[in-house]
């Protein structure tokens, strides 16, 4: 009995010893877990091998900048998983880009230059968009000189690296704040854009924390590349801030001016013939030109041929009755009463005959064009009977034109200060200055009319060829004014479920979507109450393709672009 104790004690302390082995190898490969997770945590950048030996990753290529000479550059995409701080600082640092922008009459310049560090090579590499087409510049030789504290480094490029960019590289000598110029050689000239207040350090460092410091925020901002703007119609430009007077909106009909169309009408009765083949609306006549003739053959009563025929007769009777009354005078065997009789009833058949000579020949009436135009209207058929006064053809030039629009009475005490107008077509939505169509205010009304109790407002302007007549515009009367209003362009705004936005230019390549508030429109401009500045610079034109490459999510404001 005793020994069987004894060996149940000796069994479970085995037992016990071994479990505590055990537990402590189990600590100890769980320590050697944890410590190899924290190596993964704190070093990515290494790779295990089936020995457990260490490969450090390769960084990026030291020898890459931002625009080599061949124009291609890549601003590299931040890696948010790498837990290493130290490291991704230090590429953050690499990364860190200056960005200039400047205008001048005839250029727009974008660049993204390295730090500035005394005795160290930067790389600016520039866009150049010709102005006002916002178009890259495709040729032309381009100096680049840094001058600070008068003294000077250049470089010149004979041609872009690609079409519109300019690859440069500079080593400043001097510390301080200087200047950068581009001097620009051109077909068409010699030009220069100035970009002020460039820095020059001595310490990388500090030129690095002076770069990221000017770091430009991306919240709600869309990145839209010189590259793509180049391609499609795009364009940026400052609020314009001036005079805006209140501004009438209706609708006017289209109207031939006075004297600009001339109705034809039949000068006695009779058949309707066309003497000219394709008569026919919308066809060019010249002045004098035989359209219709119109016969009385046949007829009992009102015969023009008739009346033609008796018309003669009696001229050329007239005619020689007088020349011999005029002989016979001479030898005194006609009197002086006789010879002026004769002379009168000669003057009267000939007014009679030349009268009817003009309109008529031994077919009939003569139906000729008054003017050189376009046959507007036809009123007849070939063949038909017609009496005198009917109207047979009218005859346009089309080529200056009455607006007929129609106000409210409420607007009768500003009518006055009307002196513009800006016209809208309906087919094709083209707007036009008054100015541009040679036009001018002729009247407005003192009264309103019986039938719709408005006041009229009548307009005249030469037709460019966009305008018929019968038709309608949209018209936006322009009043004068002291007022002064801040107005953007039509195209800059963009509507969405009923809010109103602008793309306000952060840099020439980002954009911020800005919502504003409009106020009242010409058709041409709108006013802005609230939500830009009349320094910053917009987007006038393109403005929905901004908004397409936000919507696609094609391009991310936080990873830059490619060239």
């Amino acid at each position: 009995m005793k020994y069987k104790i004894f060996l149940f004690a000796v069994l479970a302390i085995i037992f016990a010893s071994c479990n505590s082995n055990r537990n402590h190898e189990e600590k100890h490969d769980h320590e050697g877990h944890q410590e190899q997770a924290v190596l993964h945590e704190h070093g990515e950048d290494c790779d295990h091998d089936e020995n457990g030996a260490h490969h450090e990753h390769g960084e990026l290529d030291e020898n890459h900048e931002h625009g080599e000479t061949d124009g291609h550059h890549d601003h590299g995409e931040v890696n948010e998983d790498n837990g290493n701080e130290g490291h991704d600082g230090e590429h953050q640092h690499e990364d860190v880009k200056l960005q200039f922008t400047a205008y001048s009459g005839e250029f727009e310049l974008f660049a993204e230059a390295d730090p500035f560090v005394v005795g160290s090579t930067s790389n600016v590499l520039s866009h150049f968009s010709n102005l006002p087409g916002f178009t890259a510049l495709e040729n032309g030789s381009i100096t680049i000189r840094l001058i600070v504290n008068g003294k000077k480094v250049n470089q010149t490029l004979e041609k872009p690296s690609r079409k519109g960019i300019y690859s440069f590289n500079i080593k400043p000598g001097t510390e301080g704040k200087g200047v950068l110029i581009f001097d620009i050689k051109t077909d068409e000239g010699k030009f220069q854009v100035i970009v002020p207040d460039v820095r020059v350090f001595t310490d990388e460092h500090d030129a690095i924390h002076h770069a990221g410091g000017e770091a430009l925020s991306t919240v709600n901002t869309i990145v839209f590349t010189k590259e793509q703007s180049w391609k499609v119609d795009f364009a940026t430009g400052l609020p314009e801030k001036g005079s805006f007077g209140q501004v009438i909106k209706t609708t006017a009909e289209v109207r031939p001016a006075q004297g600009d169309e001339i109705l034809v009408s039949a000068k006695s009765d009779g058949i309707v013939t066309l003497k000219a083949d394709n008569i026919l609306e919308g066809k060019s006549v010249s002045d004098g030109q035989v359209l219709f003739s119109i016969s009385g053959n046949g007829l009992a009563d009102n015969n023009s041929q008739v009346r033609f025929m008796e018309a003669r007769n009696n001229y050329e009777k007239a005619k020689s009755d007088y020349e011999r009354a005029k002989r016979l005078a001479k030898d005194k065997i006609v009197s002086e009463k006789d010879l002026l009789n004769a002379k009168n009833q000669y003057n009267n058949a000939k007014v009679v005959y030349d009268n009817l000579n003009k309109n008529f020949d031994s077919s009939g009436e003569i139906i000729a064009s008054p003017m050189t135009g376009f046959v507007k209207e036809i009123f007849v058929r070939n063949g038909q009977y017609v009496e005198t006064g009917q109207p047979i053809v009218s005859i346009s030039k089309n080529e200056t034109l009455i607006l007929h629009a129609e106000v409210r009475q409420k607007y009768a005490s500003i009518l006055g200060t009307v002196n513009s107008a800006n016209i809208r077509t309906l087919y094709d939505d083209q707007t036009y200055t008054l100015e541009q169509l040679n036009g001018k205010v002729i009247s407005f009304g003192k009264a309103a009319n019986n039938d719709n109790y408005l006041i009229p407002v009548n307009l005249q302007i030469d037709n460019k060829g966009s305008f018929t007549t019968g038709g309608f515009v949209e018209l936006f009367l322009k009043t004068l004014s002291n007022a002064q209003a801040l107005t953007i362009p039509n195209s800059a705004l963009l509507e969405e479920q009923g809010s109103y936005f602008v793309f306000a230019q952060i840099t020439p390549e980002l954009f911020e979507k800005r919502e504003v508030k409009p106020g009242a429109t010409d058709g041409l401009k709108t006013e802005i109450l609230k939500g830009i500045t009349k320094s910053e610079r917009i987007v006038t034109a393109g403005a929905i393709l901004i908004k397409l490459a936000q919507a696609t999510g094609t391009l991310d404001a936080h990873s830059g672009h490619v060239h």
